[in-house]
């Protein structure tokens, strides 16, 4: 079955870095553009970043662009997210899935901000 497993959770201050990685299994990873995505408490699941299947274009929600970067390793079915100064609005839950939420959702990874 098709399961999404994200890690790379932890507390850092603000104007940190943290990386993230989605490790996928159960289907061919390679044909799907991949996203990240995260939800605050108390808010909705927003969208965050998407590559495409070949790493060819990126692209970023306006509230991350110039300090996430996502990849992805085909040979080892994972996608990442690079994330570097960190603001303590980037708190929050992030999970991974196709660009259209094609999957049932992993369990996410936690990524707290704060002093």
């Amino acid at each position: 079955q098709v399961q999404l497993v994200e890690s790379g959770r932890g507390l850092v201050q603000p104007g940190g870095s943290l990386r993230l990685s989605c490790a996928a299994s159960g289907f061919t990873f390679s044909n799907y553009p991949m996203s990240w995505y995260r939800q605050a408490p108390g808010k909705e699941r927003e969208w965050v970043a998407e590559i495409t299947r070949a790493s060819g274009t990126t692209i970023y929600a306006d509230s991350v662009k110039g300090r996430f970067t996502i990849s992805r390793d085909n040979a080892k079915n994972t996608v990442y997210l690079q994330m570097n100064s960190l603001k303590p609005e980037d708190t929050a839950k992030y999970y991974c899935n196709t660009n259209t939420r094609r999957f049932a959702w992993g369990q996410g990874t936690q990524v707290t901000v704060s002093s």
